[in-house]
């Protein structure tokens, strides 16, 4: 599209907002968009400008411009868009096109064509939720997630609307308060039966593993480690997926049970009768989760690992498994838990690289290329005070670019409206590069182009560090008392790495800066972070499936005293 608009006024009103004049921005750039409304540039750079003057007007000018952008992209993909606007069967369905295709904010200002038209689908509001949650835009996520529990109650339908609680501010409390609602909606009552596992003395614990996938899904570096290295002598051990086809890579001694096509009590029947010691959760509340069978207690001891480290919500749910606290703090509080907190030792879990890492290589800005801050996180983690943070390090590294990689920055719309945030904190859109999935060896490169890697809160990186530490990436991460920022501090001090620990959003910054500034100190924690992940507790697979052990043997033995004692005492 050829611009009309004077470039006086939107190079002037650009230069007046980096200059930190957004007052004088706004004027000129609200000229720029009255000589040619539909100039999707000019719009961009008001919303910027209405942003950083905290105007009442901002939220619905970034609107404003996201949506312009992201119709003139479906018009120019074929969409019929007068079509959309009367056929919500149509709309609804391009909307989910271009959800194939990672174009999220197109995909979310569709379906919200789609809803003007009259649909009440479930499906499409659950759609329209998650399109929103993966642009980072939890608080309007959540709204559609609930407006679809409202017309289709249900389990599976109420537990999307769970992890976006993660993503906002008071996150932890949120999230607990909802849990607690669907356990209280959907498993608080169902039957159960007691239990007569035999003491541990002269067999096997029996320890079960539930999750709609293990092989080929998130958690596969994570229980990858665990099921080759549990002992055979000392436990058995039955995974519980929803299909036995797709896990024929574990050891052969593993059982594996499916639960697909069973029912949530018959499904708690086929694990009572394996005769399970210890039952572990290893999908949270995400989709395909079976969380509802452990209502039922088929097994007497249960409990929660893996995806999420926050509550279940279930009251049934035994334990849930942590790391160890580091000295001087006090976690998270346990009344945001339903189960009881059980420290497994220095990480949650150990960690398998993937196959095929690259040699790790020196920082690039001793190369002489431009320094590069990067963040592989899910754009969902983007909240508003990492931008701050981040914002105030790129200011202060003027030099410096920042690379975000994911494969929702697929999307045009997605990238413009990153650029846009960044830009009402300063920071020029041409400093925000993008990057899309990538597989193998392209995936690996990708973390020798990052001098520093930067995490995200109130909701961090999991996996995203894990990898990026593997590779060799250092990542400066933010802790605090809450459960996910203990989380990462106790990863990157499993991995050495303590002067990458933050205690607050300001010392994040003077850190990072600090960094940059030291492109030989950083290299010298570089050198040190791949050695420190394969050689600390995150990559001590056997050591891990040791303590894991232990704990639920521990945990069983516990199990049998209180029911010895009930019985004796009746």
């Amino acid at each position: 599209m050829t611009s009309v608009v004077p470039d006086s006024d939107l190079a002037a009103g650009r230069r007046a907002l980096l200059g930190e004049d957004p007052l004088t921005a706004q004027s000129l750039l609200q000229r720029a968009v009255a000589a040619e409304p539909a100039n999707i540039e000019a719009r961009y750079w008001l919303a910027s400008a209405r942003l950083t003057s905290g105007s009442p007007q901002a939220g619905a000018s970034l609107d404003e411009a996201r949506t312009l952008h992201a119709l003139i992209l479906a018009r120019s993909a074929g969409v019929d868009l007068a079509r959309c606007q009367s056929d919500a069967a149509y709309a609804s369905d391009v909307a989910t096109q271009f959800y194939a295709r990672k174009f999220v904010a197109v995909s979310g200002v569709l379906h919200n064509l789609a809803i003007s038209a009259g649909t009440q689908d479930p499906a499409a509001l659950l759609n329209y939720g998650l399109a929103l949650q993966h642009q980072g835009r939890p608080d309007e996520a959540g709204e559609m997630m609930r407006a679809a529990v409202r017309i289709a109650p249900g389990p599976a339908v109420h537990q999307f609307l769970l992890y976006p609680q993660l993503l906002c501010e008071d996150g932890e409390r949120r999230h607990f308060v909802e849990t607690r609602a669907w356990a209280d909606a959907y498993v608080s009552g169902l039957p159960s039966a007691p239990h007569a596992n035999p003491e541990r003395r002269g067999r096997r614990l029996r320890i079960g593993y539930v999750a709609p996938r293990f092989a080929g899904s998130q958690l596969a570096q994570f229980v990858a480690p665990l099921l080759d290295h549990h002992d055979p002598r000392a436990v058995a051990v039955t995974l519980y997926p929803a299909d036995a086809a797709t896990e024929t890579a574990w050891p052969s001694w593993i059982d594996v049970h499916p639960l697909g096509g069973l029912g949530d009590a018959q499904a708690a029947e086929r694990i009572r009768a394996d005769g399970i010691d210890v039952l572990s959760d290893c999908w949270g509340h995400t989709a395909g989760a079976r969380l509802r069978v452990f209502g039922y207690r088929p097994a007497p001891v249960q409990v929660a690992w893996m995806n999420f480290v926050q509550t279940t919500g279930l009251s049934q749910m035994d334990y849930v498994l942590h790391a160890d606290l580091p000295a001087g703090t006090s976690g998270p509080s346990p009344e945001m838990f339903t189960e009881t907190i059980w420290r497994i030792g220095p990480v949650f879990s150990a960690f398998r690289a993937a196959a095929g890492r690259l040699a790790p290589t020196p920082t690039p800005a001793l190369r002489g290329a431009r320094f590069t801050f990067g963040s592989f996180n899910h754009p969902a983690k983007l909240s508003g005070v990492t931008l701050d943070a981040w914002g105030a390090i790129l200011r202060g590294a003027p030099q410096s670019r920042l690379l975000l990689k994911y494969s929702y920055f697929a999307d045009p719309v997605l990238q413009r409206v990153t650029q846009a945030r960044f830009a009402a904190r300063g920071v020029a859109p041409e400093r925000i590069t993008f990057a899309g999935h990538s597989l193998g060896e392209a995936y690996f490169r990708a973390f020798q182009e990052v001098d520093l890697m930067l995490d995200t809160w109130p909701a961090p990186g999991s996996t995203t560090t894990l990898d990026a530490l593997s590779h060799g990436a250092p990542v400066l991460v933010k802790s605090g008392a809450d459960t996910a920022g203990l989380y990462v501090r106790s990863i990157l001090e499993a991995c050495g790495l303590a002067e990458l620990i933050a205690d607050d959003a300001q010392d994040y910054i003077v850190r990072a800066l600090d960094l940059a500034g030291d492109p030989q100190r950083l290299d010298a924690i570089r050198a040190r972070t791949r050695p420190g992940f394969d050689g600390g507790a995150c990559g001590d697979e056997a050591g891990f499936t040791r303590r894991i052990e232990a704990a639920f043997e521990a945990m069983f033995d516990a199990w049998r005293m209180r029911s010895v004692d009930r019985r004796a005492y009746g």
